[in-house]
């Protein structure tokens, strides 16, 4: 597994030098789900460049990615899920604060996880088997304190229509904030600058952080509490396990 782990890093290393390299290019965009869901050239070359080489190593897994169609059931087998870049709005309006994320499943359960924040320089890796770290200092684990000092994150529409009483939620901490990527937010949390990320996201927007989550005292779950389903778009939420009950009781007492 350690092979494959330091594989793992390398090939996200690699795809970040790519996306350095090309980061001046005239993008081509297209809109995808609505007009603020973006996709470019670049998330589909990437992929490509990291689904070419995770099969070229590994010919017997499995993709499960956001480009292309390419969904392949996390419990079937040795899947690897790719979200390119994460944050492809930011990519395109301010080539900063956007993420390749990767994350690596054996019959559903989750191995390793790997985020770059590209433009930050920060490689976030671990979990299952392998400790947490940034870079190379390894991540303490989830360490509690009351509410009113932790700040939070959503993004904007969510918290300006107060969907599933966030709003509310926030008026109990030190505040909001929005990043335009799940995998940024999810990198604050793992690094105890946020309490936790609430959004309406997609598999490969969670998966790595879920894993790598997992060792540090943290739950990925739907805002029912019930485990996400790596299928389908839902509701969900990073969360201490220590402070699970509590946040719910806000966003549903409080809706």
């Amino acid at each position: 597994m350690e092979k494959k782990f330091n594989f793992a890093k390398q090939i996200v290393l690699n795809a970040a030098s790519y996306i350095k390299e090309h980061l001046n290019d005239q993008l081509q965009i297209e809109t995808k789900s609505s007009p603020t869901d973006l996709v470019t050239q670049m998330d589909k070359e990437v992929q490509d460049n990291l689904v070419t080489w995770i099969l070229e190593a590994y010919p017997a897994d499995h993709i499960l990615a956001e480009e292309n169609g390419l969904r392949h059931s996390i419990s079937d087998g040795n899947v690897w899920v790719i979200d390119p870049i994460d944050g492809t709005n930011n990519f395109v309006a301010q080539k900063a604060d956007f993420a390749v994320v990767l994350a690596y499943f054996e019959n559903g359960i989750g191995q390793f996880g790997v985020i770059y924040d590209v433009i930050g320089d920060k490689l976030y890796h671990g979990g299952g088997q392998f400790d947490v770290y940034c870079n190379e200092q390894k991540l303490p684990p989830y360490q509690d304190r009351p509410l009113n000092q932790f700040l939070i994150a959503s993004n904007a529409g969510i918290f300006e229509r107060n969907d599933w009483g966030i709003a509310d939620l926030a008026k109990e901490t030190l505040g909001v904030r929005v990043y335009g990527s799940a995998a940024i937010s999810f990198s604050k949390v793992l690094s105890g600058q946020l309490l936790t990320y609430i959004s309406y996201i997609c598999p490969w927007d969670y998966a790595a952080a879920s894993i790598i989550g997992e060792s540090l005292g943290y739950q990925i779950v739907t805002l029912t509490g019930d485990p996400v389903d790596f299928q389908t778009r839902q509701q969900i939420m990073m969360v201490p396990t220590d402070k699970l009950a509590e946040i719910q009781s806000y966003i549903y007492e409080r809706k």
